[in-house]
């Protein structure tokens, strides 16, 4: 029996890929390629699981902030509200996008190393949750806002943590030469944090740290949130003020390729919370409320991508050439930091996969690659190709390079279909055009 890296793939009698329980050629056929898939039920599953593991093991007001930045339309913002979840933004594309689909904005955090002075006044004014404050003229200018529009705004001050986490260099934030926070190491956190203390028109509620993304042990979890916590207690002893909440970001590993290791997450997340209630026992301060903030391991094998072969090119004795109608426009993560993935020839999904080939894009750019020395079944033009595990960082980051239009999203239920995201036409290319 053919294994596929995701669960709710499988091969169906008639030797075609299955996805959440639909043939991924028949719908290939129906709404185009190239195609995002969405298993929606998956997408539940996967907030159910922060959402009630959170409950669980951390204070009856911690909750899972799902990291848009990794999908963001507005569908997946309906969904999480249905499971209880509240989300995190870095653009006030990604509120506006939210709040249109009649999520509650109270329940986002808004994040961003140069928040705009627009940025800041219109998240104010929709009455955005949280604002995680990154330096010390975003606390001033944010005052200054806060105190003109006569609100008081809750905020969280991002610290770094100085935790390495071992991860891909570009996606490693918790380090103290990160472009993100404060360092505790510099005294900048405190500094900030004194200020905060000061400043009119803001509530300080707690601290923010981020150690990077990817990360399959729990340990540079548990050794931020140990940091974390001392910092807490010092500024409790310093200042007399006493953290409320404590969000420790998100970066929890996904699985991509079968070489990668099984995460389970609800363990992490008592492991963590076991060590959160040592510290604060331990450092006489009361437990936080806890955050998270997870968004590839939300999204990302909730998604596959499909496509439709164009040709097949063999360079004897050198390299084989599987061409195809989208690529880094649609999915720039292997140009931009060779990230793996598996795929298939969808409609050949039951034979042997022994033909090793890269996965070509169709943008005029050489780099335009999705898989090098992969090995799938024998393709030709006109079969459909699926990548798997492309729910996360793809469509978000997806272009319109060589002007190219960006792909659907289709949401697939219990082996039914619809439109979530629209394919662009070559109107909407040139509709800002003058």
């Amino acid at each position: 029996m053919t294994e596929f890296v995701m669960e709710n793939c499988k091969v169906n009698p008639k030797g075609n890929l299955e996805f959440a329980g639909a043939d991924t050629t028949e719908l290939a056929g129906q709404y185009g390629t190239p195609l995002m898939l969405l298993d929606e039920n998956k997408i539940r599953e996967h907030a159910a699981l922060y959402r009630d593991a959170m409950k669980k093991y951390f204070t009856p007001d911690s909750y899972p902030l799902y990291a848009s930045k990794a999908l963001s339309y507005k569908g997946i913002y309906r969904i999480m509200q249905q499971e209880g979840v509240g989300s995190d933004a870095v653009s006030c594309g990604e509120i506006y996008t939210a709040k249109a689909a009649g999520f509650d904005v109270g329940k986002m955090v808004f994040h961003g190393n140069n928040k705009t002075e627009e940025d800041l006044r219109y998240a104010v004014r929709v009455g955005i949750g949280r604002i995680v404050v990154d330096g010390p003229e975003e606390l001033e200018e944010l005052g200054k806002i806060c105190t003109g529009l006569g609100v008081k705004q809750k905020i969280q001050i991002r610290i770094t943590p100085g935790i390495d986490p071992h991860t891909h260099k570009a996606i490693s934030t918790g380090r103290v030469d990160s472009k993100f926070g404060n360092a505790i190491a510099t005294g900048q956190a405190e500094k900030i944090t004194r200020a905060a203390l000061k400043t009119e028109g803001v509530e300080l509620m707690g601290f923010h740290c981020h150690v990077g993304s990817q990360i399959f042990e729990t340990e540079p979890f548990i050794n931020a949130s140990a940091i974390m916590m001392s910092f807490i207690a010092d500024m409790k002893k310093k200042t007399g003020f006493e953290a409320k909440e404590l969000n420790l970001g998100g970066g929890f590993g996904v699985r991509y390729v079968k070489e990668h290791p099984y995460f389970d997450y609800e363990k992490a997340i008592e492991e963590l919370s076991v060590k959160i209630k040592e510290q604060s026992a331990s450092l006489n301060v009361k437990m936080p409320d806890i955050m998270l903030e997870p968004g590839r391991s939300m999204v990302a094998a909730a998604g596959i991508t499909l496509y439709t072969v164009g040709s097949v090119k063999e360079i004897p004795e050198m390299k084989n050439y599987v061409s195809i109608d989208g690529g880094m426009t649609d999915n720039p993560r292997y140009a931009l930091y060779q990230s793996q993935y598996e795929a298939v020839i969808a409609n050949k999904a039951g034979q042997k996969a022994d033909y090793v080939c890269s996965i070509a894009g169709r943008c005029c750019e050489s780099g335009d690659l999705i898989a090098e020395n992969i090995k799938l079944q024998k393709a030709k033009k006109g079969d459909i190709l699926a990548v798997f595990v492309t729910g996360a960082y793809n469509y978000s980051m997806a272009s319109n390079y060589n002007r190219l239009p960006r792909p659907a999203i289709v949401t697939v239920r219990d082996g039914h279909s619809e439109v979530a995201v629209r394919r662009e036409s070559y109107e909407d290319l040139i509709k800002n055009d003058v």
